[in-house]
Formats: C-alpha cells, structure tokens, sequence
C-alpha cells in the first residue's frame, strides 16, 4: 500500500478544487491507498468545525471528518491558522495542527505528492 500526500491551497468554497480534492482523497482510500491531507493557506479553513452550508450543497469539514473515519491523516499548517485567527480547538476533530517540517517529513516517505 502506497502513501500519497494531498497539498491543498485554495478557500474551501472559493472554486471547486479543494472539493475536488477531498474527493480524489475518497477514491485513493478506497483503491486502498494511505492518503495525507496537508492544509495551506486559506484551505486551513476547510478543517473549521461549524460550517453551515446551504441544504444539498457540499459540506467540506463533513467531508474531511469522513476521510479521516476512512483512515486519513490530517494536517493544517499552524502559521496559516494563526494568520486566519483560527485555534486548534475549532478545527474538526481529527485535524492536527501541523508544521512545515510534518509536510516535508510526508514528502519524504510518500510515493507521491499532489498539490493541489
């Protein structure tokens, strides 16, 4: 079983790639894959607990509370979610605050790095 790391970038409902995105996560785990999502920038914001999006729209924090029951791994990065005024405690329970050297560690030991 491989592991591939999904760098993320872009605001959770800004355009449809982190959507995207956190899809392609759900289909690698179920092609049996180990998948690690790595949060940047305003992406951190996918993690934040309490979105209240509008009925049958998608609910991106639901999404990633969904991959990680499915066995992924999850990171936003901390100097991204102090810039934002977001605390560990208001992300989705699962996210962990991460740090440059976690993505580069990732890197490392993944057979492939997607940002996306």
């Amino acid at each position: 079983m491989e592991t591939i790391t999904l760098i993320i970038n872009d605001a959770p409902y800004g355009n449809e790639r982190p959507w995207n995105a956190l899809r392609l996560a759900g289909a690698l785990i179920a092609t049996k894959q180990r998948v690690n999502i790595f949060l940047l920038g305003d992406a951190v914001a996918i993690a934040k607990k309490g979105q209240k999006t509008p009925a049958g729209y998608y609910n991106l924090a639901q999404m990633l509370k969904d991959l990680i029951g499915s066995g992924a791994n999850v990171r936003a990065c901390g100097t991204c979610l102090n810039s934002r005024g977001i605390e560990g405690n208001e992300l989705v329970e699962g996210v962990f605050v991460g740090k440059m050297l976690d993505l580069a560690r990732w890197a490392e030991e993944s057979a492939k790095v997607l940002a996306i």
